[in-house]
C-alpha cells in the first residue's frame, strides 16, 4: 500500500460508521463490471419474466433446487 493510499484509509476510517459504510459501497460498485447491454430480444425475455414474477403467474425457484434437478438429470444421462 502507498503512503498515499495508507492516509486514505486513516482518514477513511475517521469517518463515522454510516459514512464509512457509504464509501465502501461505492468503491464496490466502482469494482463491478458495467452493466451487460442485452439484446432487445432477451431484454424483451427479462421484462415479461419480471412482469409474471410480480403478477404471481411463476414462482423462483431456490439454487439449491435447481442444483439438484441438474444433478438428477445428469446422473440419468
Amino acid at each position: 500500500m502507498t503512503a498515499h493510499t495508507q492516509r486514505l484509509l486513516d482518514e477513511a476510517l475517521a469517518l463515522p460508521q454510516d459514512e464509512r459504510e457509504a464509501l465502501v459501497e461505492a468503491l464496490c460498485v466502482s469494482l463491478q463490471d458495467p452493466p451487460a447491454v442485452l439484446r432487445p430480444s432477451w431484454e424483451k425475455a427479462v421484462q415479461e419474466r419480471l412482469a409474471e414474477l410480480a403478477q404471481g403467474r411463476s414462482e423462483l425457484v431456490p439454487w439449491a433446487e435447481v442444483e439438484a434437478r441438474l444433478r438428477r438429470t445428469i446422473a440419468r444421462e
